[in-house]
């Protein structure tokens, strides 16, 4: 780590390379655990200088996946062109590899490079690469294509539109800086150009760092607490849950479920908040599970057990942490790492709001499928969404310096 480290000192930031003034080197690497940001340079007031923050690109897990969601991110999908293949995928993969790295260092795009983000330094950058069920046939790798990357069944409720689902290639770009993340988009898709055709993007946000007084779990657009129960590097089983084991070019990555879920916020703002946290089963305040009591913290561990004196249950049947809760689906769990969009207003007058969903997991016929098809059946929250868009895809491991993602898979 001292190493990586060293290097990502060593980088020069954008502005230096592209002539700007006052350049701020990247000298941050990447927590050891999830949770931890990248480390950034301390202004002399002792503030952080989020500008330089990075986390490097190389290493054995694609960097977007263990990080905390940064504030701006793009999702995005590529079909493979009709004539690129294997050769041309490989193509595009060096050359998206090499300039995800130096973007993530705080360089310039060493092709593409259109200067949007002239004078910004790294910004925890992250550009995570997965590969959809359609990308094998295409590159004639159906042989190498894992089990477990088949579609999504059918869900109750589901209301998916074709145009902005699966695609063969996915790419996830996260920055506290919206410039750096569009950046690095822009480029990205130029460099694809003859070799891949953009299928659909979408945009989201988070909470930026600094702006709560401590670290804190996030709150998405329906002013919950989300994300309490995610799984944590310190537990033993936490590689298990998140990191597939095989096939061998794909060992140490993950599969990421992607899920565009509008909230239909107007009919959940018109409930009085007593209401709310029945439906969600924690307190909106501080996040707390309503089994808790008074002095209960959001780190509480949830008793689905636990009763009122007149015997209800103190978070209802239908509440979505108990329907969600791996005691309630056989132990299945996935690593969340959503944002929050908002795309203006539907037809209806409507906010077109929601949460771009986005997991992590070892096996999604493990994970994500029997969680939701519970959450589809049983969640009393299941009125208040509607599920819009989804993707699966395998997401290879990181590459080492010199390397790209996806080599073992094109060269094994």
């Amino acid at each position: 780590m001292r190493q990586r480290q060293g290097r990502a000192a060593r980088s020069v930031s954008r502005r230096a390379l592209l002539g700007g003034a006052g350049a701020g080197l990247a000298i941050g690497a990447v927590g050891a655990v999830a949770g931890e940001r990248a480390l950034a340079v301390r202004r002399p007031d002792g503030t952080p200088d989020l500008g330089t923050a990075a986390v490097p690109f190389h290493g054995p897990h694609q960097a977007g996946i263990l990080q905390p969601p940064q504030a701006c991110a793009h999702l995005a999908a590529f079909d493979l062109a009709p004539a690129a293949g294997r050769d041309g995928l490989r193509t595009l993969l060096r050359t998206w590899s090499a300039t995800a790295a130096r973007l993530a260092a705080g360089g310039a795009a060493d092709g593409q490079e259109n200067q949007i983000a002239l004078d910004a330094g790294p910004c925890s950058l992250t550009v995570t690469f997965g590969f959809g069920h359609s990308l094998f046939d295409k590159a004639g790798l159906a042989d190498r294509r894992p089990e477990a990357l088949v579609p999504l069944p059918a869900f109750p409720g589901d209301a998916l539109d074709p145009a902005r689902s699966d695609g063969d290639l996915w790419v996830q770009i996260g920055a506290d800086d919206a410039l750096v993340a569009f950046h690095a988009l822009r480029v990205l898709q130029k460099q694809a150009a003859g070799l891949a055709v953009p299928r659909w993007q979408m945009s989201g946000f988070a909470r930026t760092p600094g702006a709560t007084p401590h670290p804190m779990t996030g709150r998405n657009l329906m002013g919950q607490v989300d994300g309490t129960n995610n799984p944590k590097p310190t537990e033993a089983d936490f590689g298990a849950k998140v990191f597939a084991d095989g096939p061998a070019w794909l060992a140490g990555g993950s599969y990421a479920v992607v899920r565009r879920i509008r909230m239909l916020l107007d009919d959940w703002e018109g409930l009085p908040t007593d209401r709310q946290e029945r439906v969600i089963g924690r307190r909106k305040a501080d996040g707390a599970p309503l089994s808790g009591g008074a002095d209960a913290t959001e780190r509480t561990p949830v008793d689905l057990a636990a009763t009122h004196p007149d015997g209800t249950l103190a978070v209802a049947p239908d509440a979505h942490i108990r329907v969600a809760a791996p005691a309630s689906n056989g132990g299945a769990a996935m690593l969340r790492r959503g944002f929050s969009y908002q795309d203006g207003l539907l037809a209806d007058g409507s906010p077109d709001a929601g949460l771009l969903f986005v997991a992590f997991q070892a096996d999604p016929a493990r994970g994500f499928v029997p969680v939701q098809r519970r959450l589809a059946r049983g969640d009393g929250l299941a009125r208040f969404l509607r599920h819009e868009a989804s993707g699966l895809y395998a997401v290879p491991p990181g590459a080492p310096e010199g390397g790209y993602v996806g080599q073992p898979l094109l060269e094994g």
